[in-house]
């Protein structure tokens, strides 16, 4: 499998250092994906990992011409349809996710979990809380945006959503049930972004024979058991 990194920022920069230690081919490294050769475009997979105003602009691009594209990039939630849909309609794969860490896929499980059995017990008022290096450009995170919507559809009620921008943080999620008596919490934190470059190249190899768009979380759960 051939892959191409459009974006190639610290994320970018740690998918192909995640591509090299496995051994799989880095065809391109791009900062304008636009202007990458489209002949080589459609025997390669895309991992995008820019930002919104990027992808937004590209993603045509990306659905016209390559093989099949990871989308990391957040931010973009507000066309989503369209997004999905112009992939479906080029019949190009996608796989896209607010988080392509394993551990905050297993935290959404827990989340709905949890959201759902306090939600059933009532009481309790849900809180999300998301920490994240001070160059990041969308607030929330999509990480917390998924998570506000599985409590929010399991509780009935809105989850109050706070983002701290600060420092180098790679990333902390903790998702909280305040009770009358008693507390519960969730937590990830993420080390560094090798976690999310890890996942992103799963995503990546997962496109091997996949046809339409798929969220992350829903293909991981099918190899690893589980649902959310």
């Amino acid at each position: 499998m051939k892959i191409v990194i459009s974006g190639y920022g610290k994320m970018g920069r740690m998918v192909d250092r995640v591509l090299s230690e496995r051994g799989i081919v880095c065809a391109g490294r791009s900062e304008n994906i636009q202007e990458f050769d489209k002949a080589l475009a459609r025997e390669c997979v895309c991992i995008d990992f820019t930002v919104p105003d990027a992808f937004r602009a590209n993603y045509r691009f990306l659905a016209e011409n390559f093989k099949a594209v990871v989308v990391g990039t957040t931010g973009w939630g507000d066309i989503k349809d369209e997004v999905c849909g112009y992939f479906e309609k080029c019949g190009t794969p996608m796989i896209y996710a607010s988080n392509f860490s394993v551990g905050v896929n297993v935290l959404f499980a827990a989340a709905d979990y949890l959201s759902s059995m306090l939600g059933k017990a009532g009481g309790y008022s849900p809180y999300i809380l998301e920490m994240h290096h001070c160059h990041k450009l969308d607030a929330p995170s999509g990480t917390a945006k998924s998570l506000e919507a599985i409590v929010d559809r399991n509780m009935g009620v809105k989850a109050d959503v706070q983002a701290v921008r600060c420092g180098e943080i790679p990333g902390i999620h903790t998702v909280g049930f305040e009770g009358a008596v008693d507390r519960i919490t969730l937590r990830h934190e993420a080390f560094s972004r090798e976690g999310f470059a890890s996942g992103a190249v799963d995503a990546a190899l997962m496109t091997e024979g996949l046809e339409g768009v798929h969220e992350f979380r829903d293909l991981l759960f099918e190899k690893i058991g589980g649902k959310i």
